[in-house]
């Protein structure tokens, strides 16, 4: 198996194949860092950009099937290859995810609620559709950006030179901002032969852009949740992209699902599911590109997940972390060098039958200070 990316996605779906070996016999990530995460764990790597023509042609004469754990991937290149390797998700789903403005326009066109967006090609268009959507509004590139990476929100009249300038020549799109109660996802998957399952809802809270904490189940009505979860099995079923998908969504003050982003690969608000469940959703991803039927999606246990991030005044080498708590399982993603607000590393923290959401909330607060990143 090939995977596009090599970070700390790579690593646990290359861990996750290392527990296949009848199905997959060897990982060969392609990724521009030397030691990724998934090379520490048993993965061979091409180091190459992930756009790198020769190098997806490379790698995929020397693997069966190609997935990816980041949307960076030329998929124009993969589509090329696709007589050399199987390819999952297909190259035709990443073009139209990896481009923000193709996705909101096939998910609006296949009546998919999201909210609305017009295309940016100079500042006069920007005015346009401030005067349209009122402020705020959000000014994103189009390709290329994920955790915040990419966006802009865009607040008052004198913003708009000051948000046009910040993405230089890139490919912009305008979208009429949500007044969200709450941040949701849906991790969904779909084999090759066209079944679909999808995990209970969850609920994401960001700090600075990125996700700090994933709440397992999402503290919502069951009518919400099952709305959410009946969106996302829709998508799925007119992306025909097979894999895990994470499918992320706002609950709008009147209890309304509007979809926010889709990444076409496992996810960050799914990493609960290593412990939460019988099935991670990494194995989930690997069973549905090789054709085999989906695991079991039901939580089991209440879990929140909470992301290790590098602290912001502070680059370099970072003493080990370690937990003792037998319910806490630290997941560290052997990055050696911290950089402000860089995913080092996660934890879940998993309640028995009688603990609550706000139990383990609790639990999360008295164990902060245990994992704070700090230099040798």
């Amino acid at each position: 198996m090939g995977i596009i990316g090599g970070g700390q996605l790579g690593m646990m779906l290359t861990e996750a194949a290392n527990k296949m070996p009848e199905h997959i016999s060897k990982v060969i990530v392609l990724d521009p860092n030397r030691n990724c995460s998934a090379s520490l764990v048993g993965a061979e790597q091409i180091i190459a950009d992930f756009k790198d023509k020769d190098a997806i042609i490379n790698l995929s004469k020397q693997v069966d099937i190609i997935t990816y754990e980041i949307e960076s991937g030329n998929s124009d290149v993969l589509k090329s290859v696709e007589n050399n390797a199987e390819i999952n998700p297909s190259p035709e789903t990443l073009k139209i995810i990896q481009d923000k403005f193709l996705q909101k326009t096939f998910l609006e066109n296949n009546s998919i609620p999201v909210s609305e967006f017009i295309k940016i090609d100079n500042i006069e268009e920007l005015k346009q559709g401030l005067k349209k959507f009122g402020y705020p509004a959000l000014l994103k590139a189009r390709r290329d950006a994920y955790d915040g990476k990419g966006n802009f929100k865009i607040d008052s009249e004198n913003k708009i030179q000051q948000a046009y300038d910040y993405f230089k020549d890139q490919k912009l799109m305008l979208e009429k901002f949500v007044p969200f109660k709450m941040e949701v996802s849906v991790i969904a998957s779909r084999n090759t032969k066209g079944e679909i399952k999808t995990y209970p809802l969850v609920e994401n809270i960001h700090e600075k852009n990125i996700l700090r904490q994933t709440i397992a189940p999402a503290r919502t009505s069951n009518e919400v949740s099952q709305k959410a979860e009946k969106i996302a099995t829709d998508i799925m079923d007119v992306l025909k992209g097979a894999g895990v998908f994470g499918i992320e969504m706002f609950v709008t003050q009147d209890d309304e699902i509007v979809i926010n982003e889709i990444a076409p690969r496992v996810h960050n608000s799914g990493h609960h599911t290593l412990q939460s469940g019988k099935t991670s959703q990494f194995e989930q991803h690997l069973r549905a590109i090789l054709g085999l039927d989906l695991g079991d999606t039901k939580l089991i246990y209440n879990t929140i997940m909470y992301n290790i991030l590098g602290n912001l005044d502070f680059e370099g080498e970072y003493k080990k972390l370690e937990l003792s708590e037998k319910n806490i399982f630290l997941k560290m993603y052997q990055k050696k060098i911290s950089k402000p607000l860089r995913k080092l590393g996660h934890l879940n923290i998993v309640g028995t039958d009688a603990q609550t959401i706000d139990e383990l909330l609790l639990e999360l607060e008295k164990i902060k200070n245990k994992i704070k990143i700090e230099s040798i």
